[in-house]
């Protein structure tokens, strides 16, 4: 074939549309695909590589290098820049590509005369199939719009390759008839329990085989039919599960709700119509720049199969289905699912579900917190074994530990007996515990208190019996708004904060914005970071955007009328940055007292301590601030200079080392030497045997969420801490490298786990 080449992205969409679809053999096909790109994006080269078993790259077809390295040139993922775009799903843009510490070179191919390379994943659904990439002899700077074509196009290419079988499409695959042993996955506890049952796999995700359209009007009344249709059923599964869900979890649903009628996702939608995509097609774009988008952030990676569930039930609504069909599950059901949205766990009869297993998954999601209101155990995390689950296979799943039992012996139900009654005590006791102060054996006082983001969150405070809320993530308060919240929402919702509390000290962390967490319609939009964590985000935005500090602190100074408040500014790197905000703080002071308004009975301010330069400052702003608060999470991802949501880096550095001890405990003296609170606000103070370090370093104020307290209250109240602060000293001393082992036969010497 001779391309002719091609105006614009709609007519290359078309282009490919019937290539993929024509006659001819796949390899044929494909050729004239890479070639007719290469054309349109006056590229020199254009090559895709996919996907094999053993997490091998290979390459399929390529436009420029040579075609004998078609199906030889093999690179794993990770390895390469080809390999890292599938590895971190991202899209890669170099003008000189060979310059870059990842490039590896392939003398089969002939690239060594190519600079420039844009690459983007072949993805969908959060699984990466594979990589389209251009290149160019030249240095180049590719642009963004270019960018953006090139992942419409490999948008498109994914779903033609999977329809085509080029790759397998599902994960949850047949196994070999005659597997009958017994198997165990460990997972992720989600939600508590123990559910027995036989596996019922979730549907795959609809299939879209339309993507491309001449006709922009049509599509874009397509959708916002669609679209209408799909709210209208929104509002009817809010109703028809009125009877099965509390309070909090209509508030969940009335937000996800809210995410349907998002302005923007319906924006984005028909930008990417009219770029020639099918509303099908740009439902499913839209989805797959989403999870781009998301799945840096801690947060946010929670959101993300909320917003699938979001388009898999829009895009049944495009295909003239209405909703997925009604799937009549067996009388004792497992669900095994990559994914799954609150919309679609509720379309089940919760009666006959017995437990949830998912590929992916988070404790924070919003399906896990409807799942833990109707009574259903789910452990997540085990994508790895979804494969060797079978329809019909009895399996047991155990939400409190995170195990899998497929086909189980006797002696799995034996166990699971005795593990229900031992969850079924240790919630007894961590009830009974719940008026009794977080006190050591020694006679060591705790001060206990929870993390919170959510309203609904707040009469977790009298559940608990927590001392008040250590750390109150404003931002979070405030995401089911359309728009950036007025200082009137803020004051409203801080009112509201103050009121649960009934005088329990809260500690309200000013917005941290940008990176992870995005509010709406600051006076410019946050950009595309590459390494959002360590970019403009938290108190540098409100620094550099002072209006939005100011507005925050002058309705925490109205809520409070009166009380008490206390204030905390989040990722300053120097006291300089802590000065800046202190004075912030003062003007707004200043402003409230020249109108005669109410100000705090007493105002408290401190800092996060999360950078490590901010640490080592810690003296100078002992100095200044009324409190410390150390959050664990960010300083230990800077302090090992590792990506904490890197799955690949996820285990690799402990808290618990040493040299990590070591800083919390230089913290610890300084701040106490100095008469400063101190606490830590971290993940750390969330888990038993972390909390147990803690305690040995002389913290004695813990922030945590509400599901750790009672375990964390058990453990630290089994404590003797004089005995495992002399232990502490010498090993974080003379240990090379994590002391978690040593610190676990510790407790269990010293009958604290038991």
């Amino acid at each position: 074939m001779n391309p002719e080449k091609v105006a614009g992205p709609r007519v290359l969409l078309r282009h490919l549309r019937a290539l993929m679809a024509g006659e001819g053999a796949p390899q044929a096909r494909l050729d004239s695909v890479t070639t007719i790109i290469a054309t349109n994006m006056a590229a020199d080269v254009c090559s895709l590589y996919l996907r094999r078993a053993g997490d091998v790259l290979e390459l399929f077809s390529t436009h420029g290098l040579k075609p004998e390295s078609v199906h030889r040139t093999r690179l794993r993922v990770g390895e390469g820049l080809i390999g890292d775009i599938v590895a971190q799903a991202k899209t890669l843009a170099l003008s000189d590509a060979q310059a870059h510490p990842q490039f590896a070179y392939r003398p089969e191919t002939g690239e060594e005369s190519f600079h420039s390379l844009l690459g983007v994943p072949l993805q969908r659904g959060g699984r990466v199939i594979g990589a389209l990439s251009v290149q160019n002899r030249n240095k180049r700077d590719y642009t963004a719009e270019e960018a953006e074509a090139l992942q419409t196009v490999a948008m498109v290419l994914c779903e033609l390759v999977l329809a085509s079988h080029m790759v397998a499409d599902d994960e949850i695959a047949e196994i070999d008839g005659n597997a009958t042993l017994p198997l165990r996955f460990e997972g992720l506890p989600l939600a508590d329990g123990v559910g027995q049952g036989q596996v019922f796999v979730h549907r795959a995700p609809l299939h879209v085989e339309n993507l491309v359209s001449d006709d922009p009007d049509r599509e874009i009344a397509r959708l916002d039919e669609a679209v209408s249709r799909f709210l209208a059923r929104i509002h009817d599964l809010i109703a028809e599960s009125a009877s099965r869900i509390g309070d909090a979890e209509r508030e969940i649903l009335d937000t996800y709700r809210m995410f349907a009628e998002d302005l923007g996702w319906r924006r984005r939608m028909t930008e990417a119509v009219l770029d020639g995509l099918t509303a099908e097609g740009a439902v499913r774009r839209v989805q797959e720049e989403n999870r781009r988008r998301l799945v840096s952030s801690p947060y946010f990676r929670d959101r993300i199969a909320d917003f699938d569930d979001l388009s898999n039930q829009l895009l049944w609504q495009l295909v003239g289905a209405g909703r997925p069909p009604p799937t009549a599950l067996p009388e004792n059901a497992v669900l095994i699912a990559r994914s799954l949205g609150p919309a679609e766990l509720l379309e089940y009869d919760h009666s006959r579900l017995r437990a949830i297993v998912l590929g992916e998954g988070s404790p924070t999601s919003h399906m896990v917190l409807i799942a833990r209101s109707l009574n259903i155990p789910v452990v997540g995390r085990v994508a790895g074994s979804l494969a060797r689950l079978r329809p019909g296979d009895p399996v047991v799943v155990d939400g409190w530990r995170g195990l899998v039992h497929v086909r189980p012996d006797e002696n799995v139900y034996d166990d699971l007996v005795d593990a229900v009654e031992d969850q079924a005590k240790r919630r007894v006791g961590y009830e009974a515990m719940r008026t009794l102060p977080a006190r050591s054996a020694d006679g060591a006082l705790f001060d206990l208190q929870l993390n919170v983001g959510l309203l609904h969150e707040l009469p977790l405070l009298d559940a608990t019996g927590a001392g008040g809320i250590g750390l109150l993530r404003t931002e979070l308060l405030f995401l089911r708004h359309p728009s950036f919240p007025s200082t009137e929402d803020q004051e409203a919702a801080y009112r509201q904060v103050f009121d649960a509390a009934a005088g329990r000290p809260v500690v309200f962390r000013t917005f941290d914005i940008g990176g992870d967490k995005i509010l709406p319609n600051l006076d410019r939009p946050l950009e595309h970071e590459e390494n959002p964590a360590m970019g403009w985000r938290s108190l540098r935005v409100g620094l550099d955007r002072p209006s939005v500090l100011r507005n925050q602190l002058r309705a925490l100074i109205a809520a409070a009328a009166g009380q008490p408040l206390t204030v905390m500014f989040p990722m300053a790197a120097e006291v300089a940055e802590f000065d800046q905000a202190r004075r912030v703080l003062d003007i707004e002071l200043g402003r409230q007292r020249q109108r005669g308004q109410v100000l705090p009975k007493e105002l408290q301010v401190g800092v996060m301590i999360e950078v490590p330069s901010l640490a080592w400052q810690i003296e100078k702003v002992a100095a200044k601030a009324d409190f410390v608060s150390v959050g664990t999470n960010d300083l230990l991802q800077y302090f090992f200079a590792s990506d904490r949501t890197n799955p690949r880096l996820a285990n690799r550095y402990d808290p618990l080392s040493p040299s990590f001890l070591r800083l919390l405990s230089r913290i610890r003296e300084i701040c106490s030497d100095a008469g400063v609170p101190v606490g830590v606000c971290g993940d750390m103070a969330a888990k038993p045997l972390e909390a147990l370090c803690l305690a040995g370093l002389g913290f004695r104020t813990l922030s945590l969420p509400a599901p750790a307290l009672g375990a964390v209250k058990k453990a630290l109240r089994s404590l003797d801490c004089a005995a495992i602060e002399a232990y502490l000293q010498s090993r974080i001393i003379a240990a090379d490298g994590s002391l978690r082992d040593e610190v676990k036969h510790f407790a269990q010497d010293h009958g604290i786990f038991h």
